[in-house]
């Protein structure tokens, strides 16, 4: 059951996490002074240009201008969602993520930490089966593998024997029940188990946090069952969501521009033999749209490399529509077809690493392929053909997402077909983006805006100045854009006094505030104009300047019910009090 993460973990998350411990586990911090320094990792650069704040607990760019928390890092730079990335950062300081259902959430629901444990142990004895072998080493070699990928891949062998994983397995104080829910053991009608994969060659399949979720296996003898066989689906695993080597491509190229999925795992390892690393294998299925939505949080480009024979074509096409729903500008997707009687394995160690790279960076464009499949089934010489042509292509057209994508592939459908593009109507809509929100009211004190402004960021960079707001209603009655993100930072830490200013973003962003959020990180970036040992004065001036603004516009709206004759007893005293004071006229 799935459930929201509540706002409080994620606060407490962010008090928990040091964000230059993240960054710095991932590019390579130099110390300056208070913050510290590296090159951006987002953009090209020589000269460092991207600071991390210890203090704020936000990260900033002066060159290209990305920003934010240790949270927002982790989602730019690893392409997680911010789901993952909340996982990603609550397991290295080794918290589970509740729901608000009261549901501990550990990416598939519950805790499966247990099966993990049983799968890495799993992926151990097969590695050490593998060495002991001799007929598996020989069959990898005469793959042309060396020691060095094999490793890499953690390779392994299942050895012959109705009970050989699970009886060690066992001396290792496994259980059967866990053996069966990671699915590694089957039961047998008659009781008692067997194992799942035996004599084969055993290929761990790794999710993106790199967990061992499920095995592939190659039958290396001529004994039963299937050439490939895949774990059944498990808690921790569902084929039609992971892919082989993904972890395997991100650990070895961070900065990935474009992934190619090929067909089976070996495809995968003699590519990466060949030092083509950015290489993905689906689990024998065919490519799914979560498959596409997670590679596209890695690179924006996608090369389905598939066999030229109908087969491939037909998986191909699969593909295709599968990518319809959310293919749109800044994603790209091709197709390579091998020649006949190849596969990638003997493609590369025929042609090289360069003529291969070369097919790939020639590969088919979607628009190409798309119109190139359908024109082939009609006649584009005759009115009929160009009227089926069109009958076929829109209703796949009108899958993809409004926009110029779709815009422009309506366009060239018209073009082909010969006819207006009016003719497609809703095909040819482009959405506007909505006009920014105008003020409801001027701005009519003069300095107004800047001291709620300055309020808010000394706040927020600072939180610990919470501790000279006594009352949380102080600004109560005050009429100027910006008070309610002031009193809401205000009641947030009251509350929560030890948050930091990326933890305060990240707040805003996770009750999908973004437009505060926004503002937020804005000011989070820009740096106090005040020296260190005067913000406390500062901040406490700003306030009651605040306030003494709250105070004028309260007499100025009392001064008119006197002057109209319609104000009450309490008002006319309050009128008075203020009048005393230093808002007498």
């Amino acid at each position: 059951m799935s459930g929201r993460i509540p706002t409080s973990f994620i606060d407490e998350l962010l008090v928990r996490v040091d964000i230059v411990d993240v960054i710095d586990s991932r590019v390579q911090l130099k110390k300056t002074g208070r913050e510290y320094q590296a090159c951006c990792p987002f953009h090209n650069e020589k000269t460092p240009s991207f600071t991390v704040s210890p203090d704020k607990q936000f990260y900033h760019c002066f060159g290209c201008g990305v920003h934010g928390s240790a949270l927002g890092f982790l989602m730019e730079y690893e392409h997680l969602s911010f789901v993952e990335a909340i996982e990603e950062l609550a397991a290295g300081v080794s918290l589970e993520v509740p729901r608000e259902a009261g549901q501990v959430f550990s990416g598939q629901g519950q805790s499966h930490q247990n099966l993990y444990s049983v799968m890495e142990k799993a992926t151990q004895y097969y590695r050490q089966q593998l060495k002991q072998q001799e007929q598996a080493t020989d069959y990898l070699k005469g793959r042309g593998l060396t020691g060095e990928v094999a490793a890499a891949f953690e390779l392994g062998f299942a050895p012959q024997g109705w009970n050989s994983l699970g009886a060690y397995m066992l001396t290792q104080g496994v259980n059967e029940t866990h053996l069966e829910q990671a699915g590694l053991i089957v039961k047998k009608e008659s009781g008692g188990y067997y194992d799942r994969f035996r004599e084969r060659i055993m290929f761990p399949i790794r999710d993106r946090r790199g967990r061992v979720v499920a095995f592939g296996g190659r039958q290396l003898g001529g004994g039963d069952g299937p050439k490939y066989l895949n774990s059944a689906e498990t808690p921790i695993f569902h084929k039609g969501r992971e892919l082989y080597g993904l972890f395997q491509a991100r650990k070895a190229e961070r900065k990935l521009e474009r992934l190619l999925v090929v067909e089976g795992y070996m495809d995968v390892v003699a590519l990466a033999q060949f030092e083509v690393r950015n290489t993905v294998a689906t689990l024998g299925t065919a490519t799914t749209r979560d498959h596409l939505e997670r590679l596209f949080r890695v690179v924006p480009q996608i090369v389905f490399c598939f066999d030229g024979d109908r087969a491939g074509r037909q998986a191909a096409w699969r593909a295709l529509e599968n990518a319809l729903p959310i293919l749109s500008e800044g994603r790209q997707i091709s197709f390579m077809f091998l020649p006949d009687g190849e596969d990638p394995d003997t493609l590369i160690r025929k042609e090289g690493k360069g003529g291969f790279e070369v097919r790939v960076t020639d590969a088919t464009s979607f628009p190409d392929y798309f119109f190139g499949e359908l024109s082939a089934a009609v006649d584009l010489m005759s009115i009929d053909g160009r009227a089926r042509l069109v009958e076929r292509a829109r209703p796949l057209l009108e899958k993809l997402p409004k926009g110029v994508f779709r815009h422009m592939m309506a366009t060239r459908l018209a073009e082909i077909a010969k006819v207006e593009t009016a003719v497609f109507g809703g095909l040819m809509v482009v959405p506007q983006r909505s006009p920014s929100k105008v003020p409801l009211r001027p701005v009519s004190v003069k300095g107004a805006p800047s001291m709620m402004r300055q309020a808010i960021q000394l706040l927020l960079q600072r939180p610990m100045l919470i501790a000279h707001i006594d009352d949380g209603s102080v600004l109560q009655g005050l009429d100027q854009p910006g008070l309610s993100l002031l009193q809401g930072l205000i009641e947030l830490l009251q509350q929560n006094p030890q948050l930091s200013c990326g933890a305060i973003v990240e707040h805003w962003r996770a009750q999908g505030k973004d437009e505060e959020a926004g503002h937020l990180a804005r000011m989070a970036r820009q740096p106090l104009m005040v020296p260190e040992d005067g913000l406390e004065t500062e901040f406490v001036a700003v306030v009651k300047k605040l306030m003494a603004l709250r105070d004028e516009q309260r007499w100025e709206y009392l001064q008119s019910k006197v002057q109209s004759g319609s104000v009450s007893d309490a008002e006319k005293r309050e009128y008075l009090a203020l009048s005393s004071g230093e808002h007498q006229r």
